[in-house]
């Protein structure tokens, strides 16, 4: 982990002062909106999904050794743009984050074939206090765009129509733009009893 703190009286102190020159560290204290008296932290890695939970490991235990998270307080937000894919070392291939059949954000339809790894989902987690209580997603209704996700997650159009052929076929007779949505009752409950 990289650090570079910014001194309230204009000087830099950082774990890579000999690597890069202080015209350089100015310009990551622009591009990452850092102030006099900021702290910037870099992770990085070869897995993103990895380095995704040691960064959020990492914002929790700050939360709690600034005092920053009030377990008093409910507060609810929806987390959105999730990536369509994710890479797994295990099978050497895209995998589905969500589900197979989880929209592609629209804008991000054109990057299937080249970039399919930048592509965002239509899926949505409701959390609470740092705790998901339900999640969800907008649901693929085009007989194509189905199609075009198998291929990117490596199915042969043989090995999609023996798993899938019934979803595929009930396309062509038309499917309505659908969403769904788990709800976390249980979650819900402990956030109330602090369980």
């Amino acid at each position: 982990m990289v650090y570079i703190k910014y001194n309230a009286d204009g000087t830099v102190k950082s774990s890579i002062d000999k690597f890069y020159s202080p015209e350089e560290l100015a310009e990551i204290k622009t591009v990452m909106g850092a102030k006099d008296g900021d702290l910037v932290l870099i992770l990085s890695g070869d897995n993103a999904n990895k380095t995704r939970i040691q960064l959020c490991s990492l914002r929790l235990e700050m939360g709690d050794r600034l005092g920053l998270r009030d377990k008093n307080v409910f507060k609810c937000l929806w987390i959105i743009d999730f990536p369509l894919f994710e890479w797994s070392d295990e099978e050497q291939r895209l995998m589905a984050t969500h589900h197979p059949f989880t929209m592609p954000n629209p804008d991000d339809i054109p990057l299937l074939d080249e970039h399919p790894e930048q592509v965002r989902a239509k899926a949505y987690d409701f959390v609470c206090n740092g705790i998901e209580v339900g999640g969800g997603s907008l649901r693929i209704h085009d007989t194509q765009l189905q199609e075009k996700m198998f291929e990117v997650l490596g199915f042969t159009p043989e090995r999609a129509e023996a798993q899938f052929g019934f979803l595929m076929n009930a396309f062509k007779y038309g499917a309505p733009p659908h969403a769904g949505l788990a709800f976390g009752l249980d979650r819900f409950v402990s956030l109330f009893w602090l369980v």
